[in-house]
């Protein structure tokens, strides 16, 4: 999987990409997507963490932000973007089981 690390304001540590390298395996898994974006943010007062994963269907974004630390915020942005993708991949299994054609999963997604 390709992966690009975008941070604003901060510095993406080996220690963030390891953690997002070892979540993206594991997401990699469950979908059959080919790249990943991650973009870390610290503002004035918190840390967004945003992650954007394209996959064949489309492409699904999860978004996280937290007071104090960017490691609990990237955690937390990858823990939501790993169960959109389970969603994401149970609608589709359902879809095929009914007959149905995978492409309209993204537009109605």
């Amino acid at each position: 999987m390709i992966m690009e690390y975008t941070g604003r304001h901060t510095t993406v540590t080996p220690n963030l990409k390891a953690q997002a390298q070892t979540a993206m395996e594991r997401i990699g898994r469950v979908t059959g997507c080919t790249q990943a974006h991650v973009i870390l943010t610290e503002d004035k007062y918190r840390t967004i963490a945003e992650v954007t994963l394209q996959c064949r269907n489309g492409s699904i974004v999860a978004k996280c932000a937290t007071a104090n630390d960017m490691e609990r915020a990237l955690h937390d942005a990858l823990m939501k973007l790993e169960a959109q993708a389970v969603k994401q991949k149970d609608r589709a299994a359902s879809m095929r089981a009914r007959g149905g054609d995978i492409r309209t999963l993204a537009a109605v997604a």
